[in-house]
């Protein structure tokens, strides 16, 4: 007889699995996080990050470079300038749903 869990049980392919996983682990650096949770109210540039972050332009701009290859965030040249904003509403929510979670 099967178990009752393991019947009801839809595995994703391993590639999907694999891809999660990779997704997440963007999430792993607190130093993403505290970038990404700053681009929740709108969009900043570099030099602004840093300073608020108290962190250096280029360690920003090496976050900002992850989390853009992870489609995270997206960037706007306006001149000389980038500008950051979260990719779209999901990272908001993952944001939001993550830190509910922790509050548990």
């Amino acid at each position: 007889m099967d178990h009752p869990c393991s019947s009801s049980l839809d595995m994703l392919p391993e590639e999907d699995i694999y891809d999660l996983a990779d997704f997440f682990k963007v999430f792993g650096d607190s130093s993403r996080l505290k970038v990404l949770w700053a681009l929740r109210r709108g969009e900043l540039c570099v030099s602004h990050l840093a300073e608020q972050l108290s962190m250096s332009a280029p360690a920003v701009s090496h976050q900002l470079k992850i989390l853009r290859q992870s489609h995270l965030v997206r960037a706007r040249r306006d001149g000389k300038n980038i500008y950051y904003t979260l990719a779209d509403d999901h990272v908001h929510k993952i944001l939001e749903l993550g830190l509910e979670h922790t509050y548990e």
